[in-house]
C-alpha cells in the first residue's frame, strides 16, 4: 500500500503510544522500499544511535533511542490546531433526541448511560470566542491554520497548553501564538522542538509571562535565545531537560525580569557555577533546584552572590551532607524565607537525624517555611535556645573557635543570652524548652482508662525527652524507635497514640501535623501507645 512520506524533521504518535521525531526517510542498504528512521522521545524504545550494518544513516541526540520502521497508515502526523481544539471541545451535534446514549469511559465500553440534553451541554463549548483556558495536552497538534482562522475563532485564550503534541519547531509554535494576542501562558512540555529557521514575528509572545519546557531537552541557550523575544516573561520552567551547565546564554534584558525558575531534576551540580551563570537575572526570587545532585554549597568567601535576592529555594533530593553547607546557604542567600531540603543525607545524618530541623532553622534567620512547614515563633525560640546549648555543649572554648564553626553563635547569645558552661546549668538551660514524657506500650488498644484500671497487658513503660514543638506524625516515629519497632515510615499508620488527660481518661491523638505542645502533652504527660501488626 503506497503511503505519503513524512518529511526530516516530522513529528510522529507511533501506536505503540511513543513520541518520535523523523530523522531520515529512504531506503537501507539490502533492503526494498523505503523506511523510516525515528528517534524516539522515550530512549528506551529506541534500539541504536542511527547506525545500521555500520553505516550512519541519522543522529541521536539522548544516546540508543533511534530505530527504523516502516511507513505505515497507523502512524500519526498530527492535526492543524484548529481541527484539534475541535475535536477537544466542540463535539459533532448528534441530531435533536432529547436523550442518547454515551459510554463510561472508565468501564471499557462495558456500561452504557442515557443522558439527557447533551446537546444544549455541547453548545455552551462550542461558542470557542470565550475560551480562556485551553488544554491541548496530548491532542496530536502539528501546524498552526491559515492566517486570521485561529484568531478569528478564539482570540481570548490566556493559558495554552501543548504539551506532549506533535509540533515540531518554534516556528509551528509562532505561527499559532501570534494569533492569539491575549496569551499569558504557555506550556510545552514533553516536546521536541528545533530552533526558528526564520524570522519570527514580534507578536508572537508580546504579553507571555510563563512559559513551561519541561522535558524537552532544550538547551539554556536555546531558551534564552527564545525567551530574548518574551519581554513579559517572568516564570521559566526547564525541568527534566539533562541540563549540565547554564553557558552561553543569549544575555537579553528579559532575562532581569525572571522571577521564578525551575530546573527539577537536571544536572546542575555546581552550586558556584548556577550563581554566576544566573547573574543577569536580578529579579530572581523563587529557584528550584531539587534532584540535581548537588553534594555541597561552597564558601562564598569574597565572591559576589547573584542569589542574595532569593526569597524561596528547593534543594530537595540533592546530596547535601554536611551541616555547615546550612551556613554557607545562609551567606549566599541572605534574604530566604522558604527552604526545601527534604530527601538529603544531611537530614538523615545520624548526628542530626533529632535536631536537623531545629539546626537549620537556627542557622538561618530569616527561614520562615521549612520543607512546606510554617516555623512558629515559638519553634523559632526552641530551636535557637536548643542549638545555643547544642554548640556549648560540644564546642568549649573560646567564642572565636565558637564562630568558625557555628557562625550564628553571638547573634543567638545577644538574642538569647549566653549558655550557661557547667554541665548543671546546662542541663538546666536544656529542661527550660525540653519536655519528658513518661511512655506506656500496652498489647491491647485501650479502652479509655488510664493504667492500671485499663484492659490489655503492660508491655513496657519508658520515658522520651522531646521539644515540645515536634510534630505528632516526627513523634510517632521516635515512640516506634524508642519500642524496638521496625524502622519503616509507612509503619506510622499502624501506631496509635493516646494522652491521659487530668480525670484519668485517655484521649486519642489524630492530626499528625499538630505539634505536640498544641495536644496539651508538656512535662511529666503520660502517653499510652499501641503498635497493630502490619
Amino acid at each position: 500500500m503506497h503511503h505519503v512520506l513524512p518529511t526530516t524533521g516530522s513529528r510522529i504518535y507511533h501506536p505503540s503510544g511513543h513520541f518520535g521525531t523523523v530523522k531520515y526517510v529512504g531506503p537501507l542498504e539490502g533492503t526494498t522500499g523505503p523506511w523510516l528512521g525515528v528517534e524516539w522521545d522515550d530512549s528506551t524504545r529506541g534500539k541504536h544511535d542511527g547506525i545500521k550494518d555500520g553505516r550512519r544513516y541519522f543522529d541521536c541526540r539522548v544516546p540508543h533511542s533511534g530505530s527504523f520502521i516502516r511507513p505505515s497508515s497507523s502512524v500519526c502526523y498530527g492535526y492543524p490546531f484548529l481541527q484539534a481544539l475541535k475535536n477537544k471541545y466542540v463535539e459533532a451535534v448528534h441530531g435533536t433526541a432529547s436523550q442518547e446514549k454515551i459510554v463510561l469511559g472508565s468501564s471499557n465500553g462495558s456500561i452504557q448511560v442515557e443522558a439527557v440534553d447533551l446537546d444544549k451541554i455541547r453548545g455552551k463549548f462550542s461558542n470557542l470566542e470565550r475560551l480562556r483556558e485551553a488544554s491541548l495536552d496530548n491532542e496530536m497538534v502539528s501546524t498552526g491554520n491559515n492566517r486570521g482562522e485561529i484568531l478569528s475563532t478564539c482570540p481570548n485564550i490566556r493559558g495554552l497548553d501543548l504539551s506532549a503534541t506533535l509540533v515540531s519547531s518554534w516556528d509551528v509554535v509562532a505561527m499559532i501564538t501570534t494569533e492569539l494576542h491575549q496569551l499569558e501562558r504557555l506550556a510545552l512540555n514533553r516536546n521536541r522542538l528545533t530552533p526558528p529557521t526564520s524570522h519570527l514575528p514580534a507578536s508572537a509572545w508580546l504579553r507571555l509571562s510563563e512559559l513551561q519546557l519541561n522535558g524537552t531537552w532544550v538547551s539554556w541557550e536555546e531558551f534564552t535565545s527564545i525567551a530574548i523575544r518574551m519581554p513579559q516573561l517572568r516564570i521559566a520552567e526547564l525541568g527534566y531537560n539533562g541540563l549540565t551547565s547554564l553557558s552561553h546564554a543569549k544575555i537579553s534584558t528579559v532575562l532581569s525580569r525572571i522571577e521564578i525558575l525551575n530546573f527539577d531534576s537536571n544536572k546542575l551540580d555546581d552550586w558556584q557555577h548556577i550563581s554566576e551563570a544566573l547573574e543577569p537575572c536580578t529579579s530572581l526570587r523563587r529557584l528550584v533546584l531539587s534532584s540535581n545532585g548537588i553534594e555541597t554549597i561552597p564558601s562564598r568567601e569574597s565572591r559576589p552572590s547573584h542569589l542574595q535576592g532569593l526569597k524561596i529555594l528547593s534543594l530537595s533530593n540533592n546530596k547535601l551532607h554536611n551541616s555547615h553547607d546550612i551556613d554557607r546557604l545562609y551567606e549566599w542567600c541572605p534574604d530566604l524565607e522558604t527552604l526545601s531540603l527534604a530527601k538529603n543525607p544531611l537530614s538523615e545524618a545520624n548526628d542530626l537525624s533529632r535536631s536537623s530541623r531545629q539546626q537549620i532553622i537556627a542557622k538561618i534567620p530569616s527561614l520562615r517555611v521549612l520543607d512546606a512547614t510554617a516555623i512558629s515563633t515559638k519553634e523559632r525560640s526552641d530551636s535557637e535556645l536548643f542549638y545555643l546549648s547544642f554548640v556549648a555543649k560540644t564546642m568549649p572554648g573560646h567564642d572565636e573557635d565558637k564562630m568558625k564553626e557555628h557562625p550564628q553563635w553571638k547573634r543567638l547569645c545577644m538574642k538569647h543570652g549566653r549558655p550557661a558552661e557547667s554541665t548543671a546549668d546546662r542541663d538546666g538551660r536544656l529542661s527550660q524548652y525540653l519536655i519528658e514524657v513518661k511512655v506506656h506500650q500496652c498489647s491491647e488498644p485501650p479502652r479509655g482508662l488510664f493504667i492500671p484500671e485499663m484492659e490489655g497487658g503492660l508491655i513496657v513503660s519508658t520515658s522520651l525527652r522531646v521539644l515540645s514543638t515536634m510534630k505528632l506524625g516526627l513523634f510517632r516515629l521516635r515512640l516506634m524507635k524508642a519500642l524496638g519497632a521496625r524502622k519503616n515510615p509507612r509503619n506510622r499508620d499502624n501506631i496509635c497514640v493516646w494522652l491521659r488527660m487530668g480525670d484519668d481518661t485517655l484521649a486519642l491523638l489524630g492530626n499528625d501535623d499538630q505539634e505536640l505542645g498544641w495536644w496539651g502533652i508538656e512535662n511529666n504527660s503520660h502517653i499510652v501507645v499501641h503498635i497493630a501488626a502490619n
